[in-house]
């Protein structure tokens, strides 16, 4: 496995060894010894998740703020932009995002540590997603950072207005958002 370093400290892009040949491709989309000895984290995935979007659906940007999830997001079908924001007050990133994009025909995955708020927007017409967690979600603890805060300023590769849930469009501006320490 590859990985890259992004913008953000922690935030990895890892890209699988895929073997292709005529009959089509196989890859290992997770082996937890590989993972540990290609990134130096040893983390237990608890949960795993799924989640199909038409285009312009911009989930997020969500978080736990008790019970933090690590994440790590891989697109199966389609295209997504996919955002992390460091909401740790300790960092010195604090408050900066980075953007990438993922798809299915170059199957990266991205690895975003607990302490930061996460979303994606599908680019293309259906994008389907599958993220694992290191702690179950926990309702009463989730969070949505506004996805259009103007003080975090993430570049959303947009057609227009995006279609939102009700929950995402109440989110919370980073300078009122609970943060971690």
């Amino acid at each position: 496995m590859k990985v890259a370093q992004t913008e953000l400290p922690g935030v990895l892009i890892l890209e699988p060894k895929v073997f292709s040949d005529s009959r089509g491709h196989f890859f290992e989309s997770y082996n937890r010894r590989t993972f540990r000895e290609d990134t130096g984290l040893d983390v237990e995935f608890v949960q795993d998740n799924e989640s199909l979007s038409a285009r312009n659906v911009l989930r997020g940007l969500h978080y736990q703020i008790q019970q933090p999830q690590g994440k790590l997001v891989r697109v199966v079908a389609g295209e997504i932009y996919d955002v992390a924001v460091d909401l740790r007050r300790s960092s010195a990133m604090f408050g900066k995002w980075t953007g990438n994009i993922l798809n299915a025909g170059m199957r990266p995955m991205i690895w975003i540590p607990a302490g930061f708020a996460h979303g994606f927007l599908a680019l293309s017409e259906q994008a389907l997603v599958n993220y694992k967690t290191t702690d179950y979600y926990a309702p009463e603890h989730e969070r949505t950072l506004a996805w259009n805060d103007r003080g975090v300023g993430v570049l959303w590769p947009l057609e227009g207005q995006p279609l939102l849930s009700d929950k995402d469009a109440r989110g919370k501006a980073f300078a009122e958002a609970e943060t971690y320490g």
